[in-house]
């Protein structure tokens, strides 16, 4: 965790605008922590999440915000931000809770740019095609697609689904959230036969365009550590990381 870099008022306007931005089919809040439930789609959608680092963190804690979870038969998932008790991370990984997927949450300023490339389609309502096309690729069991598409059509406006369709069918895909003068970038995918050749920045390129005709004059997004590839590309657009997170999964 970037600890001598992140700005807690900056966290917590990033952390509220992006629970915002892709909103849980429930949630529930207690002092200090909030629960999001989603199905099981996406762990974003279906975490603890801390919002005080001095909210209370116990035992008797970890099993309150657990038995939710565990009555909808959900893995309890941890999101481990700088807004989590210090204790937590240790506390989880004590018991056993292996910490995986760190992600980087980075930011940029937005400009009017270049604008928006004329072959990505940006809509506010996702389409059969794009959705089919987003579970396939992403992918989506069946099981989830009614919680998948459930979360993408409750998400408020101004909010743009990208694509790049060949041979009639949608190769690349992201999607755009603004809220006040932020955009939230999310999902960027491309189909493994068409990678390698600069779709994910022709999409990253028109949803930055199309958020600052929004009034957005930042952006944020979130990429895994791991993801060099993605992480250069964001880079070569402005974008650099305010905090990170992880998460803790039950063994």
């Amino acid at each position: 965790m970037l600890a001598d870099r992140w700005k807690p008022d900056l966290v917590r306007r990033l952390e509220t605008i992006a629970f915002r931005a892709w909103p849980a089919l429930e949630s529930e809040a207690s002092p200090g922590w909030l629960q999001r439930f989603s199905q099981g789609y996406t762990k974003r959608a279906n975490s603890i999440n801390g919002l005080d680092p001095d909210a209370e963190m116990t035992p008797a804690v970890i099993e309150t915000l657990e038995a939710p979870y565990r009555r909808r038969g959900l893995p309890p998932i941890w999101r481990i931000s700088p807004l989590a008790p210090p204790a937590a991370d240790s506390l989880l990984e004590a018991r056993g809770y292996p910490r995986i997927d760190e992600t980087l949450v980075q930011i940029a300023p937005i400009d009017a740019g270049p604008g928006a490339d004329p072959a990505v389609a940006i809509t506010a309502r996702p389409s059969p095609a794009w959705l089919a096309g987003f579970a396939e690729l992403r992918p989506v069991s069946v099981a989830q697609r009614a919680a998948m598409t459930g979360m993408l059509q409750a998400i408020a406006a101004p909010v743009g689904f990208a694509r790049i369709e060949e041979s009639a069918q949608p190769v690349a895909f992201g999607v755009g959230v603004v809220d006040g003068d932020q955009l939230g970038v999310f999902d960027m995918l491309v189909a493994p036969a068409a990678r390698r050749r600069g779709l994910a920045r022709r999409v990253l390129r028109s949803l930055l365009a199309w958020g600052h005709a929004h009034g957005a004059r930042a952006a944020y997004l979130q990429v895994f550590a791991s993801n060099t590839a993605a992480r250069q590309l964001y880079a070569d657009h402005g974008f650099d990381t305010a905090y990170s997170y992880w998460y803790r999964v039950p063994p």
